[in-house]
């Protein structure tokens, strides 16, 4: 899958940096208040327990620092659309050294203040353009903060939804990942025959057929963004959703549930 036949979408580097703060903030605020019961619950991410997940979610952000600790590579070799349609291959491994960090560090909370503040200091000075070699293929450090919007709202879900908990969405964290999650559609499906509507954060045309230039589109499919992530990670499928009035379609070419889920 190439990001060569969409233009991709632009993000603004300090509010993006910001959300990823916020973001982990907020979690780390969440998981805190966990009692031994909610984090021994299981997770409904394969065998993952709450307390795995709230481990994979410290190394989903210290990614960030390790990464940047590392030697830059010499060229970049991703574009931030490219990103998703990898994230199936490296699954095993991710949950392998999920359940390790879990194992070695009981204390959630310490481990968690130690990713905060590893961030927090190499944000203050990497630039944008600084390449990071993750396993992906060298991306620049702008690219995969935005790909850490997506990792930290997704499981924020999954934690709100296993744990019982309340924390709260930061909204340019949310808005960024419902927004790339929009675009990574628009590029497995290229087209203008159908519009996806993601209100407030996202529009994206995409199927191939009729091009559609006026008034109101033929095939529209309009959703929130909680359900919309859920969709696109596997969470949610499209005809429950349908079921349930999550999501209205309406066209011959509004069914995108041969397209979904995007990302494994």
């Amino acid at each position: 899958m190439t990001s060569a036949r969409k233009r991709a979408r632009t993000y603004d580097s300090a509010k993006i940096r910001a959300a990823v703060l916020a973001q982990f903030g907020n979690v780390r605020d969440g998981v805190r208040a966990l009692s031994e019961e909610q984090l021994a619950r299981p997770a409904q991410l394969g065998d993952w327990t709450v307390r795995e997940l709230a481990a994979h979610i410290v190394m989903a952000v210290e990614a960030v620092s390790r990464h940047l600790d590392l030697p830059a590579p010499a060229a970049k070799e991703r574009a931030l659309l490219d990103w998703p349609f990898g994230t199936a291959a490296r699954a095993g491994n991710i949950a392998d050294g999920t359940r390790a960090l879990a194992a070695d560090h009981p204390d959630l909370d310490a481990l968690y203040a130690y990713a905060e503040q590893r961030i927090t200091e190499h944000l203050a000075t990497a630039p944008d353009d600084r390449l990071l070699a993750v396993s992906a293929g060298a991306m620049t450090l702008a690219d995969y903060l935005v790909t850490r919007t997506v990792e930290l709202v997704v499981h924020t879900d999954d934690l709100n939804r296993a744990a019982g908990t309340d924390i709260p969405f930061d909204r340019q964290a949310l808005a960024a990942c419902t927004r790339l999650l929009a675009d990574t559609l628009a590029m497995k499906a290229p087209g203008a025959s159908t519009e996806v509507r993601i209100p407030p954060y996202a529009v994206v045309q995409c199927v191939e057929g009729p091009r559609h230039t006026r008034g109101t589109p033929p095939n529209v499919v309009e959703t929130d963004p909680l359900t919309w992530l859920r969709l696109a990670t596997g969470r949610t499928r499209w005809k429950t959703a349908l079921d349930d009035a999550k999501v209205s379609a309406s066209g011959e070419r509004a069914d995108l549930g041969g397209l979904l889920p995007l990302m494994g």
